[in-house]
């Protein structure tokens, strides 16, 4: 099987934003009276905004109208574009530029798949828009991930069969995704924790793109009769 296509997600895999993230819920769950850590943030890495929200309302016991709820998910929002209008090619994880030049060299297409409305924002900070051949957010899907839609929605755009897609993902939910797609699926942080994956990096920089892509077309052809 002939692998076209890496798609990324975002936060975690190319950059951190994991802090901006966490300064904004716990700004909004301070103001709530929710009691909001880092261990609590960890639960949400690759939840959407609104998922997000009613994570922190639900561990408040709170039930609030829908209104004051769109509200509160527009104010988390806007203090976190505060947070990362200082962002600038410098937040870019080492490594990243090699690994997109490595996989242009072969002709590989790459997409992005993340669940943050404001990936367009991070990307253009960090100077790797035109890096991508396709660019999806939680804007332009229905289901959030661990719902495979996003990925599979890149896919399409691209015009390359899942099973020729590989995805990259630091979260236990965006690596369900990538299962749930049929994909071959990298993870990107502690190997303990994200075992589903096919392949685990401790970090983008270490991806060797050579041995994915060897591992990925092998895992892809059928077993040989015995």
């Amino acid at each position: 099987m002939t692998i076209r296509a890496f798609i990324f997600d975002l936060d975690g895999v190319l950059t951190d934003t994991a802090e901006y993230h966490f300064l904004a819920w716990k700004a909004l769950a301070d103001q709530l009276g929710v009691d909001f850590d880092k261990t609590d943030n960890e639960q949400l890495k690759g939840v959407d905004r609104m998922g997000s929200l009613q994570f922190i309302l639900q561990k408040g016991g709170l039930r609030l109208p829908e209104k004051q709820i769109l509200a509160l998910a527009e104010q988390k929002n806007h203090h976190y574009q505060q947070l990362i209008a200082g962002m600038s090619e410098a937040d870019l994880f080492e490594g990243v530029t090699e690994l997109f030049n490595a996989l242009k060299d072969r002709n590989i297409a790459i997409g992005l798949a993340s669940a943050s409305k404001n990936a367009a924002m991070v990307l253009e900070r960090l100077g790797i828009t035109d890096a991508f051949d396709y660019v999806a957010d939680a804007s332009k899907v229905k289901q959030g991930k661990p719902h495979p839609e996003i990925f599979l929605t890149v896919a399409d755009a691209l015009n390359i069969p899942p099973a020729q897609c590989v995805g990259v993902e630091d979260s236990l939910a965006g690596l369900q995704a990538i299962v749930d797609a049929r994909m071959y699926s990298v993870g990107i942080g502690d190997a303990r924790v994200l075992h589903q994956a096919d392949v685990v990096y401790a970090h983008i920089g270490e991806l060797e793109p050579g041995k994915v892509l060897g591992n990925a077309a092998d895992k892809g052809r059928p077993s040989p009769k015995p």
